[in-house]
């Protein structure tokens, strides 16, 4: 794992200082940290947690470049003609998008604090504490203070999820 582990951190070695940091400073105004809580019936498990980063625009270039230094996620254009980047796998979060971006630090306040509970979020979750109810509460907990302010919207609140 060791060896696999230091070739992956090459392809973070390779992006270009400007545009590592271009990217993030774009990021840092544009870009978005969730998770996202959906309900479904007849499943073992009640609700289903999806963490992802996503930056929508009507610029398709900015996004492309996104994608490619990133190397994962998906470009998608909605009928209104915005563009949506997004990258929902854990796996790719994990070790893409986190290592990018604690890299290439954000310079805003408060971007990097929904980054930092971003984060704790991705690790549990990449360990599967989600599939727990213990883990769930937790990531649930995390959730309530992760994008706060105006426009935040959500289906589901941590009531609705954790069951007194």
């Amino acid at each position: 794992m060791s060896s696999n582990n230091t070739n992956d951190k090459k392809w973070l070695e390779k992006i270009p200082s400007r545009i590592g940091y271009y990217l993030a400073g774009f990021v840092d105004g544009e870009g978005s940290f969730n998770v996202s809580v959906k309900k479904r019936d007849n499943c073992r498990r009640e609700w289903k947690i999806e963490a992802s980063f996503n930056v929508s625009q009507k610029e398709r270039v900015i996004l492309a470049l996104l994608k490619r230094w990133l190397g994962c996620g998906t470009l998608r254009e909605r009928r209104d003609g915005v563009i949506y980047y997004e990258v929902r796998n854990i796996k790719a979060l994990k070790e893409k998008v986190i290592p990018f971006f604690e890299r290439f630090r954000f310079l805003s306040a408060k971007k990097k604090r929904n980054f930092s509970i971003f984060k704790r979020i991705v690790k549990k979750m990449n360990e599967g504490k989600h599939l727990t109810p213990e883990g769930l509460k937790e990531i649930m907990e995390l959730r309530e203070s992760l994008n706060q302010g105006r426009g935040r919207k959500r289906k589901y609140s941590i009531t609705d999820v954790i069951k007194k």
